[in-house]
């Protein structure tokens, strides 16, 4: 008994042993990363190789979905909204599925980024991009199925495929010049209202020069069309510091009146006892 118990042990080690062995994939996972203009594009895929096979018209069909790639969904972030094929797609992660031609690809971004192979149920609706693309040959063949992001400018860029002797370019848009604009704008016309806020509040709360965080939160407030109750209670607070007690209760009227309206105990408690504190009527 005892030398069938050593047998099945040694059994069960080897093939602990076994399992622990590293072997290559066959198709190994790559990342890919590019700035584009101030967009940041990341695409995740596997790259098949050809092996000696003939790939497009035999181990990619033509006219039939594929998953651009092998594996996992290929699938591809942006961090920002970006524009293909005229669709606005918002910036998120997306798959990407192609259908081949011999002399054009149709290309789509799919909502569904967790999976294999192609979806079971295919949801017009989960496209959020659809376009058609040319193809172009190339003289030299590509062994391994290669994504690239090429013709890299300012506005936008092409998710290029490349396989065998084949390449097609998916261009897409980035909003570059409308990021830009707004950035020179805020800064051509100084800080805004949250820029001013945001500072009085930390200068208070840090107990840095309180005269700055008083100027900083008038001109917040003179700012603001119709400052919220807890912008108001900030303000009170910070005008008690800085030795203002007529305003700081003026400004703690005001905070009551909005937390009143609001329904919201935490601030009018709080907003009672400081003018209790302050000496108020």
């Amino acid at each position: 008994m005892n030398k069938v118990v050593l047998f099945l042990l040694a059994i069960v080690a080897s093939l602990t042993v076994e399992a622990q062995i590293n072997t290559p994939a066959p198709s190994p996972s790559a990342k890919l990363m590019q700035t584009v203009g101030l967009t940041e594009v990341m695409i995740d895929y596997s790259r098949p190789s050809m092996r000696g096979r003939k790939v497009y018209g035999n181990l990619v069909p033509f006219d039939k979905l594929w998953r651009t790639g092998a594996n996992d969904y290929t699938t591809i972030t942006f961090d920002t909204n970006v524009t293909i094929a005229d669709s606005e797609v918002k910036a998120g992660t997306y798959s990407i599925f192609t259908k081949p031609g011999a002399s054009n690809w149709e290309v789509f971004f799919y909502t569904d980024i967790v999976g294999g192979g192609i979806p079971s149920d295919w949801e017009k609706s989960k496209v959020v991009a659809h376009l058609t693309v040319p193809v172009y040959k190339m003289d030299m063949p590509v062994e391994t199925f290669t994504i690239t992001i090429d013709d890299v400018a300012s506005t936008g860029a092409n998710v290029g495929i490349i396989w065998e002797n084949t390449y097609v370019a998916v261009p897409f848009s980035v909003p570059t010049d409308a990021t830009v604009m707004q950035n020179i704008d805020k800064a051509l016309n100084g800080p805004s209202a949250d820029d001013f806020y945001a500072a009085a509040v930390y200068y208070s709360s840090e107990g840095k020069d309180i005269s700055k965080a008083k100027e900083w939160m008038g001109k917040a407030m003179s700012m603001t069309e119709k400052p919220a109750y807890w912008q108001l209670r900030q303000q009170s607070l910070i005008l008690a510091k800085a030795g203002d007690k007529k305003g700081a209760i003026e400004a703690a009227k005001k905070s009551l009146v909005g937390a009143t309206e609001a329904g919201n105990n935490d601030y009018i408690k709080m907003n009672n006892d400081s003018l209790k504190e302050w000496g108020s009527k």
